[in-house]
């Protein structure tokens, strides 16, 4: 499984310039062979949580209409977050198109980071994603949801191999988000793909998207600037490092709550 990861730089209130960016970066990623290609936290328009009511469509139009004809005329899977309207409710949704265009996999971000006021303007979501692709099974997690490894332990659980996280995640929480992706990793043996956005110029410092193995070895890790990443995800690797060392089956579940 080829995986290319874009950490772009997002315009705010420019969803078309940010598309054409997408559609540039799927081009560029299919000449290489990629079939699957991850996004930001709200790539299309910037984290401007302000204005996500007057951004947010369905699923089923606006720029997640846009990823679709994309994703089927690259031939490529696509996941990447933004505002999404449902029962008159705006969220933060994760929506992985498969390489037909078609809606696979929705998650809404459950986890709303209230330091940053998400709570006055997003709904939170009450659901994990996960769910069978062509290469193997897929969950879904938005960035501040790193912070909790119940939610990332339920996906595991769901038989999730690899987990894809969209994020915006600035400086000066970076390190945190380098060891959050690499323990959030080892300790529940799955690959781990995180996007974040690029530096903004003359702004907040932003990046560090990598692709972890179920090891908790970076395979890939760009820098600050914005960037088409690549890495070549094994999934027979989860297997080989969970008979390994078979930790989960030596869980005591009753200790544990629901978790």
């Amino acid at each position: 499984m080829r995986v290319s990861v874009f950490q772009m730089q997002s315009v705010h209130e420019k969803s078309d310039i940010n598309l054409d960016k997408v559609q540039n970066a799927m081009m560029r990623a299919s000449q290489n062979g990629s079939q699957l290609l991850v996004l930001p936290e709200f790539w299309a328009t910037g984290y401007d949580l302000k204005n996500a009511r007057s951004y947010a469509t369905s699923v089923t139009e606006g720029v997640f209409a846009s990823i679709s004809t994309l994703a089927k005329k690259y031939d490529m899977a696509v996941v990447g977050s933004s505002p999404a309207l449902r029962d008159e409710r705006v969220y933060n949704t994760a929506v992985y198109h498969d390489r037909n265009g078609a809606l696979l996999g929705r998650y809404d971000k459950i986890h709303l980071f209230t330091l940053m006021d998400e709570n006055k303007y997003l709904a939170p979501g009450s659901d994990i994603s996960v769910f069978d692709t062509e290469w193997g099974r897929v969950g879904l997690m938005i960035c501040y949801d790193l912070r909790f490894p119940e939610l990332m332990r339920r996906i595991a659980l769901e038989g999730a191999q690899v987990v894809l996280i969209p994020a915006v995640w600035p400086k000066p929480r970076l390190e945190d988000w380098r060891l959050l992706l690499r323990a959030r990793a080892v300790e529940n043996q799955v690959f781990v793909v995180g996007c974040n956005r690029s530096r903004e110029p003359g702004g907040k410092d932003f990046g560090y998207s990598a692709v972890v193995d179920p090891s908790g070895q970076i395979i890939a890790e760009a820098g600050l600037e914005e960037i088409l990443m690549t890495a070549d995800l094994d999934l027979n690797r989860v297997n080989e490092v969970r008979d390994r060392l078979p930790f989960f089956h030596d869980r005591r579940e009753g200790f544990y709550g629901q978790f």
